[in-house]
């Protein structure tokens, strides 16, 4: 699914792997959780989580879409000969 344009995101703002956003977001969750950030922060943080977790769904929906093209190129009756 093609992610819409946010002017307001830079590429300074892409996580560099899903391992490093979902860290991010477990990060996120936790100080969210922690009830001790100011109203402007949570929303901030909302926000970000917001766009870490598309980029975490995009992400694994990739690599599905990988593991069935080579599961079908795979997944062929063996014949022995």
């Amino acid at each position: 699914m093609p992610r819409a344009a946010n002017p307001a995101a830079s590429a300074a703002d892409e996580p560099v792997s899903y391992e490093a956003a979902l860290a991010e977001l477990d990060a996120l969750v936790q100080a969210m959780e922690g009830g001790q950030l100011p109203l402007d922060r949570l929303l901030e943080g909302y926000r970000r989580g917001a766009r870490l977790l598309e980029f975490c769904r995009e992400r694994l929906a990739a690599v599905e879409t990988q593991v069935k093209v080579l599961e079908e190129g795979l997944q062929k009756p063996w014949a022995n000969t």
